[in-house]
C-alpha cells in the first residue's frame, strides 16, 4: 500500500485536502512508495495562521523555555538518527553513511540554538548624557518561512527553524516533494519535546504553495535553498513583497591543485567532494584546476580511485555511492557526459550507461571523469549536480585564479599545496564566500555562517551561525532617561538634544 504524506499544521498531521499529490520514489528501485499532498493557497493560510496565533505567546517565551525545548528536541534527534537517515535514504537514495553525515550537521546547528542566548544578548551604554541611558536588543520578526531543496531533506531544514525559533519567531516549512518524509518526522519530534502547537508547521506542494509563501502578508521573512533561477526568483519575488530573504543558488565549486601539492591528498579530496552522494550537493568540487605540469598524473590518480567506488541501493552497507533522485535527473546529467567528447572534452570514465543487476529501474549513474576540458562546454558552465567530475589545464597560478574568478558562481572553492604563501594569496584573492586550504569540502561548522557570492547567494544574510541569528531578529535602540528624585519640575527645552 503506497504511504500517504500529509501537512503538520498547529500541531498535529492534516490530510491534503486539494485532492492533488505527487509521486515520491524510492531511487533504487524506480517504484513510487509515497504520495505527498499538494497544498492549495487556503492549506497554506492555515499553516501561516497557526504559527501567526502561536507567535502571540511563543515570541514572548522566556529564552529559558525555548532552550529547555530545543534541549530535549536535540536529545530526540540524537535518538532517532538512524530512523531518520533510513527515511532519507528510502527517498533520496544516498548511503546510510551520507544520510548519518547529514543528520549530524543539521544537529550541530540545534545545538548552536540550545545556546542562542549568548548571540541575542543586548547592549547598554549608560550616562551617554545626563541621567541618559542607551540600550540595544534584538526582537523576533514574527511568521518565517522555509523552502528548502531535495538533496538534503533533514539537513537544510535544520540550518533555518532550530535558530527562527530560538530567536522566538514561528515557522513554516515547505521541503521538497521529492522526499518529505524525513520534515514530517522533525515536526513529530519537536511536538514530542514540548513545542506549543503551531511553533513549526510543515506544508507539502508546489508552485501554488511556494508562491502564496512568498507574497502572504503575515509571512516577514524567507529562507531558499536550491538552484539559482530559483533563488533569483525568490529574492526577487519576497523582496517585491516587502520580505526580508536568504536565498542560497547554485554553485560550480573549483579546487586549484598547485604543482607543490601532495597528489594524492588532493586525488583522494577530489574524488570524495565530487562523487560524495552522487554529486549531489551544492559544495561538492566539480572542476579541478591542474596548475602546470601536474596533469597527466593528477588525472591518472582520480581514475584509479573513482573506478573503485562501489555503486549500490542505499541502505547496502558495502554501498559507496547511491541512485541519483529521479529518472529524469539522472538522464539530464547523463547527456552532460555523452555530449562531452563534442564539446572538446576528453572522456577518461563514462557512467552515463551504468546499472545495478537486479535493480535496473533504479535511477543509476555511473562515476564519469572529462579531462582537458574547455570553459565553453556546458559540463563546465552548468551546475550538473551529479557525478560528473572536470579537469581543466592551465599553466600558471594566476591563469588559474582568473578561471575560477570568471565564473559566474562563487559558492566554495579549495587549493591544494605546500606553500603557505599561495595559499594566503589565494584566500584574499578568490572571489568565493567559502574557502578550503587542502579542505576539499570547507562547509562551515554551525558557529560560522555559511554562504556564498555572486549568483550562489542573493540577499545581505549568509545562514546559520551569527548571520543566522541577525536573519532572524531585528534590531531596536532604545534612549532612556529618569528624572532624578530629587530634581525639581523640569522645564521644557526645544533644543536639540545635548550629549557634551
Amino acid at each position: 500500500m503506497t504511504k500517504i504524506v500529509n501537512h503538520w499544521i498547529g500541531g498535529k498531521t492534516v490530510e491534503g485536502a486539494s485532492g492533488t499529490y505527487g509521486p515520491v520514489t524510492d531511487p533504487a528501485t524506480g517504484a513510487v512508495t509515497t504520495n505527498v499532498a499538494f497544498a492549495t493557497v487556503d492549506e497554506v493560510d492555515a499553516a501561516v495562521a497557526a504559527a501567526k496565533d502561536a507567535y502571540a505567546t511563543w515570541g514572548k517565551s522566556s529564552l529559558a523555555k525555548r532552550s529547555t525545548i530545543l534541549f530535549k528536541f536535540r536529545a530526540l534527534l540524537d535518538a532517532n538518527r538512524d530512523a531518520i537517515a533510513e527515511l532519507i535514504t528510502a527517498e533520496h537514495g544516498k548511503v546510510h553513511s551520507d544520510a548519518l553525515g547529514e543528520v549530524a550537521r543539521g544537529l550541530e546547528i540545534v545545538e548552536l540554538a540550545c545556546g542562542i542566548t549568548v548571540q541575542l544578548k543586548g547592549e547598554l551604554s549608560t550616562e551617554v548624557a545626563s541621567r541618559v541611558d542607551v540600550s540595544s536588543i534584538r526582537q523576533p520578526l514574527g511568521v518565517v518561512a522555509g523552502i528548502t531543496p531535495f538533496n538534503f531533506p533533514a539537513m537544510v531544514p535544520m540550518w533555518m527553524f532550530p535558530i527562527a525559533i530560538a530567536c522566538g519567531n514561528t515557522f513554516v516549512l515547505k521541503p521538497s516533494e521529492k522526499d518529505p518524509s524525513a520534515a514530517m518526522k522533525l515536526a513529530e519530534l519537536l511536538a514530542e519535546a514540548g513545542l506549543p502547537d503551531g511553533v513549526f508547521n510543515v506544508v507539502h506542494g508546489d508552485k501554488v504553495a511556494v508562491d502564496r509563501l512568498l507574497e502572504h502578508p503575515d509571512v516577514k521573512a524567507v529562507s531558499f535553498v536550491g538552484s539559482t533561477p530559483i533563488a533569483r526568483y525568490i529574492h526577487t519575488t519576497a523582496s517585491a513583497n516587502g520580505k526580508r530573504v536568504q536565498a542560497l543558488g547554485g554553485a560550480k565549486n573549483h579546487m586549484l591543485v598547485l604543482p607543490d601539492a601532495d597528489l594524492d591528498a588532493a586525488a583522494d579530496a577530489a574524488v570524495s567532494a565530487a562523487y560524495g552522494s552522487a554529486g549531489e550537493r551544492c559544495m561538492a568540487i566539480s572542476a579541478v584546476v591542474a596548475v602546470g605540469a601536474i596533469g597527466d598524473e593528477l588525472v591518472e590518480k582520480i581514475r584509479e580511485r573513482a573506478e573503485k567506488i562501489k555503486i549500490g541501493p542505499g541502505n547496502d552497507p558495502t554501498s559507496e555511492m547511491g541512485p541519483l533522485i529521479t529518472a529524469a535527473h539522472r538522464d539530464k546529467v547523463a547527456s552532460y557526459v555523452t555530449g562531452a567528447a563534442a564539446e572538446g572534452s576528453e572522456v577518461i570514465l563514462d557512467g552515463s550507461g551504468f546499472t545495478v543487476d537486479g535493480f535496473e529501474d533504479g535511477h543509476w549513474i555511473g562515476i564519469s571523469l572529462l579531462d582537458k576540458v574547455p570553459t565553453t562546454a556546458k559540463a563546465y558552465q552548468d551546475e550538473i549536480f551529479g557525478p560528473v567530475l572536470t579537469v581543466l589545464r592551465v599553466d600558471t597560478y594566476e591563469e588559474g585564479l582568473a578561471l575560477i574568478n570568471a565564473s559566474p558562481f562563487g559558492n566554495g572553492t579549495a587549493i591544494f599545496t605546500r606553500d603557505g604563501g599561495a595559499a594566503r594569496r589565494f584566500q584574499l584573492e578568490v572571489e568565493a564566500g567559502m574557502v578550503g586550504v587542502n579542505v576539499p569540502i570547507p562547509v562551515p561548522v554551525g558557529y560560522h555562517s555559511f554562504g556564498g557570492w555572486k549568483d550562489s547567494l542573493f540577499g545581505d544574510h549568509h545562514i546559520y551561525g551569527n548571520d543566522g541569528t541577525h536573519f532572524y531578529t531585528r534590531g531596536k535602540v532604545v534612549t532612556t532617561r529618569w528624572p532624578d528624585p530629587a530634581d525639581g519640575p523640569s522645564a521644557v527645552d526645544l533644543g536639540f538634544p545635548r550629549n557634551h
